[in-house]
C-alpha cells in the first residue's frame, strides 16, 4: 500500500521522480553556512547520539569531502576509517590527498571540534546518520563483488543500534541496497536503509557537493524523509527515487560518460588515420551549435568508476551490453594505438621516450586505474629507456619534469596537466589530449 502511494507521487511529476526544491528558504550554494532549521544535532540528542553522523570510510577522496561539507553545515561528524595514516594526517587538520577548496574548511572544522577521524569502530555506535563509503568493486574477471557494502556493514554490526539511518553513498550492483535492508533486518537492528549516491567529480567536491542536486532512495516514506532531511544540509534541490531507480541512475551516468569518450576517440583515432587533426573537426563541430557542445575531447577514459560502472552494468544486463562493451574496447585500447601508431614513426627500440603525467585525470594526484601506467608498460616493451613524470604524483621511479625534457627523444602526454602547456623542447610530442596547443596528431 505504502508503495502504490508512492508510486501515485513519482507519476505526477516529469521523468518519473519526484524533484524537491527548498523555494524561498533556499540558501546560496556557495554559502558553506548550515541551512538554517535544517540542522538534525537537536534530533540525535534527544534519541541519545552523541553525534550527527559517521562516515564508514570516512578519509578517502569521496567520505572526505562528504565529511568536511556536512561538518561546514554545523554538524558533528566522526569519519571512521581503517587507514591509521589517514585518520592522523585528518586529525591534524590536513588533507591526505589533493582536493580543491577543501583544505581551509576542513583546518576549521577540526580546530572547532566539529569534525575528528578514528580507526574505532565503537565510534559507529555514537551516530545517528551512518553514511557507508563503500562501492561494488569488480573482480580482475570484470564481475561485480556485491559483497562487499554488506561485509563492510557486518564489520561493524556489534555497534549498529536501533534508531540508525544506515546511508549508502557509494556506487553499487543493483540490488545491493536490497541486499543491505536484508542484512540489517537479519542482525536484528531496527534501522533504516537508504541509498544517496555520491556524484561529484573529484576537484570540485567542495562545489558540487552543495550545488548538485542530491538523489535520495529509500524503501518507506519514513526513511525517505530522514534521508533527505539529511542532504538537505548540503543541497536546496533533492530528487527522490525508489533504490533500484537510483541504483541505475547512478551507473547509467559513470556509463554515459565513458560511452561519450569512446566516441570522440574513435573519432579521433579515425582523424589520425587519415592524418587529419580531429580538434580542428570538434571545434568547428561544437562552435556556435550547441547540439554537440557536449562532445569532448581525445584522452585516455580512465580512474575508478568509468569501466568499473560500465562493466557492472553490463553484467546486470546479463552481459548483453554490445555499447558498453565497445566502448572498453575503444578506451582500454588507446595506450596500444598511441604506442602502435608511434612505432610506425620511428625507431623506439633506440630512443628515451618520456611519459608526461601518471594521474588519471589532469590537476590531479589520484593514479587510480590511470591508463597511463597501461602506456607506461606497452612502451618499456619497446622502447630502449622509459621515463615517467608527474609534478601531483609522488613516486621515487618518477623523475623531474626538467630531466625528462633533457633525456627524452620522445614525448607523451598521457595526463593533461596545466604544467605542459608551455612545454619548451625540440623533441617529437604526441598530444591526443591537445594541451600544448600543438596539434593532437599523432
Amino acid at each position: 500500500m505504502v508503495r502504490s502511494r508512492r508510486r501515485a507521487v513519482l507519476r505526477r511529476v516529469p521523468a518519473a521522480c519526484c524533484l524537491r526544491g527548498l523555494g524561498p528558504r533556499q540558501a546560496p550554494a556557495s554559502n558553506l553556512g548550515f541551512l538554517e532549521g535544517l540542522r538534525v544535532s537537536e534530533v540525535s540528542a534527544s534519541a541519545g547520539f552523541t553525534t550527527d553522523v559517521v562516515v564508514i570510510g570516512g578519509c578517502g577522496r569521496v567520505g572526505l569531502p562528504l565529511g568536511i561539507a556536512l561538518a561546514s553545515r554545523g554538524l558533528q561528524v566522526t569519519l571512521y576509517d581503517i587507514n591509521a595514516a589517514a585518520v592522523d594526517v585528518v586529525n591534524e587538520g590536513r588533507l591526505p590527498f589533493d582536493e580543491e577548496g577543501a583544505a581551509a574548511p576542513l583546518a576549521t572544522c577540526v580546530g572547532e571540534g566539529r569534525l575528528k577521524a578514528t580507526t574505532d569502530p565503537a565510534s559507529v555506535a555514537s551516530a545517528e546518520h551512518l553514511v557507508v563509503i563503500v562501492g561494488t568493486p569488480v573482480d580482475e574477471h570484470l564481475n561485480p563483488n556485491i559483497g562487499a557494502v554488506p561485509a563492510a556493514i557486518e564489520r561493524c554490526a556489534d555497534y549498529l543500534r536501533d534508531g540508525q539511518l544506515i546511508v549508502l553513498r557509494s556506487t553499487v550492483h543493483p540490488g545491493v541496497t536490497a541486499l543491505t535492508e536484508k542484512l540489517v533486518k537479519r542482525l536484528g537492528v531496527n534501522a533504516d536503509v537508504a541509498f544517496c549516491p555520491e556524484r561529484i567529480a573529484e576537484g570540485k567536491a567542495m562545489t558540487e557537493l552543495f550545488e548538485l542536486p542530491q538523489i535520495v532512495a529509500a524503501r518507506t516514506p519514513e526513511a525517505t524523509e530522514r534521508a533527505e532531511k539529511l542532504f538537505r544540509n548540503l543541497a536546496s534541490q533533492i530528487v527522490v527515487l525508489e533504490p533500484e531507480e537510483a541504483e541505475l541512475a547512478k551507473l547509467f551516468t559513470n556509463t554515459w560518460r565513458y560511452i561519450k569518450f569512446a566516441a570522440a576517440n574513435q573519432f579521433w583515432m579515425m582523424s589520425n588515420d587519415f592524418g587529419l587533426d580531429f580538434e580542428r573537426i570538434r571545434h568547428a563541430i561544437r562552435f556556435q551549435y550547441p547540439r554537440a557542445a557536449d562532445m569532448p575531447g581525445a584522452g585516455f577514459a580512465a580512474g575508478p568508476c568509468l569501466l568499473k560502472d560500465t562493466m557492472q552494468l553490463a553484467a546486470f544486463n546479463n552481459n548483453n551490453f554490445v555499447l558498453g562493451h565497445s566502448a572498453m574496447l575503444i578506451n582500454e585500447g588507446l595506450p596500444l594505438y598511441v604506442v602502435s601508431r608511434l612505432q610506425e614513426r620511428f625507431d623506439l627500440s633506440e630512443m628515451t621516450v618520456g611519459i608526461l603525467g601518471m594521474a588519471f585525470k589532469g590537476g590531479s594526484d589520484d593514479i587510480r586505474e590511470s591508463l597511463a601506467y597501461k602506456l607506461r608498460k606497452v612502451v618499456m616493451l619497446r622502447a630502449k629507456e622509459t621515463l615517467c613524470s608527474d609534478p601531483y604524483v609522488k613516486d621515487d621511479r618518477f623523475v623531474p619534469l626538467d630531466e625528462v625534457l633533457r633525456r627524452a627523444d620522445l614525448l607523451i602526454v598521457a595526463a593533461p596537466h596545466p604544467q605542459y602547456r608551455d612545454l619548451e623542447t625540440d623533441v617529437p610530442v604526441a598530444d591526443m589530449w591537445g594541451v600544448t596547443s600543438k596539434g593532437v596528431r599523432v
